[in-house]
This record gives C-alpha cells, sequence and structure tokens, in this order.
C-alpha cells in the first residue's frame, strides 16, 4: 500500500511540472510578438558585434545555453556574468554589441545595477522576463514576455521550472528566427561543428576526399600499375588519358586479370592497364553528402570511390577517410 501511495503521490508531482510548462508553453504559442522578434533580428543582424547573454542563478544558466545555441547557428555570442560584468568585465562590451538579458523577476540587483551602464555605452538592450513592468522590461528596447498560468510547478513553487523552460524556448525561438533572417544553412552548420556526429552528417565529400591520387595511363604495364598502387596506399589506382578517366585497377582487378593470364597462357608481365582496368567505375559528386557516399559504398561493397566535378575526377574518397571522419 506504502508503494502505491508513493508513486501515485510522484505521479502527481511529476505531471504538476509538466502540466505547469505545458501551459506556460501553451500561453506563449498564442501571445508572442513576431513583430517585435523580427526587429530584433533585424537590429542583431544590422550590427557588426556581438549577442552579449547575461542573467544570475539558473536564469544564467539558460543564458549560457542560449550564448551556445546562437554561435552555433551562426551568431557570434557570448555570456557575461552581471556580477563580475560590476567588476570590470564590462570592459568585455563593444559598441557593436547587443545584450540580452535574462531575468524572471526583471529585477535581479546583478542585471538591474548593469543597466545604466549599458545605457550611457549605447548598447542595445533586450530581455527575456515575465514581468513586463519590471526594471529590466522598461530599460530594454525588446521585451520577449511569458507568463506561467499554474505557477513554476514546483511542489513549493519557489524553484525555477517552468519559467527556464521558458527562458529556453524564447531562446530557441529566436535563434531559430535569427537563422531564417540570416540564411543560415546546413553548409554553414556544419563548418561550426567540424567534430562530433553532427559535423560527420553534414559533411561534404569535398571536405573528405584525397586531391592527390594514383594514376596510370593506359598503355601502363603490370609493374607500373603496381608502383602506383603501392605508393597510393589506397589499394587501388585509376586509369587517366590525360583528364580523362578511362577506369580504375583494385587489387580484385588484379588477381581476375592474373588468373585470366593463367588459363590464356599469356604472360602476365605483358599485361597493360587498359586490359586489366574496370571501365565503368562508382563515382560520385564533389557536392554530395559524405553520408551518401557512405551508403553507395556500402550498397556496393567498395572501398572507394572516385570523385568527380562537372564530369571531370578531382578526387578519391577512400572508406578510411570515412571512418576516420566518423561518418561510418
Amino acid at each position: 500500500m506504502k508503494d502505491e501511495n508513493e508513486g501515485s503521490r510522484a505521479l502527481h508531482i511529476g505531471n504538476a511540472v509538466l502540466d505547469a510548462a505545458r501551459e506556460a508553453v501553451q500561453a506563449l504559442r498564442g501571445s508572442w510578438d513576431a513583430r517585435q522578434v523580427d526587429g530584433w533580428t533585424q537590429m542583431v543582424l544590422g550590427r557588426s558585434g556581438r549577442v552579449i547573454l547575461t542573467g544570475m542563478g539558473k536564469s544564467g544558466l539558460v543564458a549560457q545555453k542560449i550564448a551556445a545555441t546562437l554561435a552555433s547557428t551562426g551568431c557570434p555570442s557570448l555570456y557575461l556574468h552581471p556580477a563580475e560584468a560590476l567588476h570590470g568585465d564590462l570592459g568585455m562590451v563593444t559598441s557593436q554589441d547587443s545584450v540580452l538579458a535574462l531575468s524572471n523577476s526583471g529585477e535581479s540587483d546583478e542585471v538591474v545595477r548593469l543597466l545604466p551602464s549599458l545605457s550611457r555605452l549605447g548598447i542595445p538592450i533586450a530581455a527575456i522576463t515575465a514581468k513586463p513592468g519590471s526594471s529590466l522590461a522598461q530599460a530594454a528596447t525588446w521585451t520577449f514576455l511569458y507568463t506561467l498560468p499554474q505557477g513554476e510547478g514546483c511542489p513549493l513553487d519557489l524553484a525555477p521550472m517552468a519559467s527556464t523552460t521558458l527562458q529556453l524556448m524564447w531562446g530557441d525561438l529566436l535563434a531559430s528566427c535569427l537563422m531564417d533572417r540570416r540564411g543560415f544553412t546546413r553548409d554553414h552548420f556544419a563548418l561550426n561543428h567540424p567534430a562530433g556526429s553532427l559535423g560527420s552528417k553534414l559533411m561534404k565529400v569535398s571536405a573528405l576526399m584525397r586531391t592527390s591520387w594514383p594514376r596510370v595511363q593506359p598503355e601502363a604495364s603490370l609493374t607500373e600499375v603496381l608502383r602506383a598502387m603501392s605508393k597510393g596506399h589506397l589499394g587501388m589506382t585509376t586509369v587517366m588519358d590525360g583528364a580523362a578517366l578511362l577506369g580504375v585497377i583494385t587489387d580484385g582487378d588484379l588477381r581476375r586479370a592474373l588468373e585470366r593470364s593463367e588459363q590464356e597462357g599469356v604472360n602476365p608481365l605483358l599485361l597493360v592497364a587498359s586490359k586489366i582496368m574496370t571501365r565503368t567505375p562508382t563515382t560520385i559528386g564533389a557536392e554530395a553528402m559524405a553520408q551518401a557516399a557512405a551508403a553507395v559504398m556500402e550498397a556496393r561493397k567498395i572501398t572507394f570511390l572516385v570523385v568527380t566535378e562537372q564530369g571531370a575526377p578531382c578526387g578519391v574518397l577512400h572508406i578510411h577517410d570515412l571512418l576516420e571522419a566518423k561518418v561510418l
């Protein structure tokens, strides 16, 4: 009976947190001012500086997350601790920067004490707060408001819960609108995420391919082919006629050619590249996604692709390159 009561109590308390956040998000869904957001994004894009995020306590932690999101989506930004700013770090803010301050009450002492200095410096101020009549809201040119119809959702209604969720929502909303206004693309995102799974998913073949690769002429002898393959360390060589790709030779092509020579009674040392090569090698465009290249290699059970640009070979992508970049 005790376990059932405890489980019921946990369900009640947990649902209170979820309900408070849901109702607050729903209220924001019907009340946020798109024109004010658009005005803020135009201001940010019209300045050459950064968006400076600031806030105390839990709002400060949310501000750090928003700063990270903005930076990763093409908007230079950083978090400035308001207490440290009051003791000298305000010098980090330049005349081309703007400030986005977070405070649920709009009366956080350290944040409010910053406002006169920011105004004197001519720094544009935006605010995320629940209190339109607060000191912060009154000092801000752009005020991004939210309400908490069911309070924080905390059993004591004291710990920031729904309020920090709404601050995070505002941060994501602003970042999304700014990305759209800036024309931020998947390619730009990849540049800001060169490592990890996000970066690997967005890499293009051109970023991973080898621009120097083994090649021989069609009349190259077997020993010349072997020399080129050994030097290239890719288990292959292309067969080129000038800038034109005629075919490729792999370890498998060599084995098959040697077997045919034995069956036909031909001296294998008389073999030339044009008689060994595969004439229709699998290719991929330089602008294709690396993941697409990986899918082709896996489907065809091959270890490399010749990369082309406007129909001409411009590189070779090996499976080791994909493994190294954690695409595979």
